[in-house]
């Protein structure tokens, strides 16, 4: 039963207070939307799947709806995480990255692994680490869920009754940091008044890329072991984007200026070296005219 929260003047706490009572609330829903999953009604009503009528009926995004069913259907098994949830150590939040984990992992998920972490750092952080842990344990597997994103990325050029152009699509997160790093550059304010907001200066930024900009020059960071490929590496890193399959680490290793970086064992830098590029002038020019264009992994 929800506790009624008596007026006084510190709304932080009452703000706190209520968000507990919230994932609470959540916490239950989402045992009933995973049992509901389990059942025929969302199907007898004509609905496509369970989510989608969680969605529709319960007025929430497809990711929102997702999340109950994946928690709801993991509390057997995340009873530590569950329990801190209700204890006010972690939140609904983090109980969904928790659980979406354990579902992509399946036996080799560790619970303590992302609760531990999930008591010192917000959903998002978090979300961040469960991704570097997923390819720790299944490089393969999300190698092959960003192959998925490359290939059902997708750009729709429609033209409006005025003539505008319309642009909608999604992009992978390798091409979509491609697409920010060009464009950021050119989205900059010009000068003190310049008073374009955001979204005007990203179009007029992709009008001047799209009428000779430099091609978009991307920051890597992968450890040894994740451009080898070997077992229990973390993926790479790259602003802008998730962390990287060792398979993309590779592909874009093939041509790039790689630079030498130590670090201790608290992630200090220790020494950096030079950059050089791993393919030289000429030999790039030779490599394009015997191959015509680039063999990774052909």
């Amino acid at each position: 039963m929800l506790q009624v929260v008596a007026p006084g003047p510190d709304l932080g706490e009452q703000l706190i207070l209520l968000q507990r009572q919230i994932d609470l609330l959540l916490l239950e829903h989402s045992r009933v939307a995973a049992e509901f999953a389990q059942g025929a009604q969302w199907a007898d009503e004509g609905s496509n799947s369970a989510i989608d009528w969680i969605r529709f009926n319960c007025n929430l995004t497809e990711k929102a709806a997702g999340d109950r069913i994946a928690v709801g259907s993991k509390l057997g098994e995340l009873a530590e995480s569950s329990q801190a949830m209700q204890g006010g150590e972690i939140g609904f939040a983090h109980l969904s990255v928790i659980a979406r984990t354990a579902i992509a992992l399946g036996k080799r998920f560790d619970e303590f692994v992302l609760l531990d972490l999930a008591r010192k750092m917000s959903p998002g952080k978090l979300y961040y680490k469960s991704m570097q842990y997923r390819h720790s344990l299944d490089a393969k597997g999300y190698a092959l869920e960003q192959v998925d994103a490359v290939e059902n990325r997708h750009l729709r050029l429609t033209t409006g009754e005025d003539g505008c152009l319309l642009i909608n699509g999604v992009l992978d997160p390798v091409g979509g940091a491609v697409v920010r790093t060009a464009l950021e550059p050119l989205a900059r304010r010009t000068a003190w008044d310049d008073d374009r907001d955001q979204d005007k200066r990203n179009a007029d930024a992709l009008v001047e890329l799209a009428h000779g900009g430099k091609p978009a020059t991307l920051q890597i960071t992968a450890s040894v072991e994740t451009v080898k490929g070997l077992a229990g590496a973390t993926g790479g890193e790259m602003e802008f984007s998730l962390p990287l399959s060792s398979t993309s680490v590779q592909r874009m290793a093939c041509d790039c200026s790689v630079m030498r970086v130590l670090l201790d064992q608290e992630s200090v830098v220790v020494d950096v070296g030079r950059s050089r590029r791993v393919i030289s002038g000429p030999a790039r020019r030779a490599l394009k005219a015997r191959d015509g264009h680039c063999q990774w992994a052909d």
